[in-house]
């Protein structure tokens, strides 16, 4: 099989769209840790997610299933 002659730009954007999707996904696992931080620094200080349930209403639901 000969070489193209376009073979250098070719494997010059594999390694350009790898680059770029390794450094996306870096920085969505960096992002993610610090948004883990966050959401626990909020949860030290007394402030929790409107999705969570109140621990008053998880006592109860826990109550019910006993």
């Amino acid at each position: 099989m000969a070489t193209t002659p376009h073979l250098a730009f070719i494997v010059a954007a594999y390694i350009a769209a790898v680059a770029v999707v390794g450094m996306l996904t870096v920085w969505v696992a960096f992002d993610y840790r610090a948004q883990r931080r966050a959401l626990a620094e909020l949860e030290t200080r007394g402030i929790s997610r409107r999705s969570a349930p109140s621990r008053a209403a998880a006592e109860r639901k826990a109550e019910e299933q006993a």
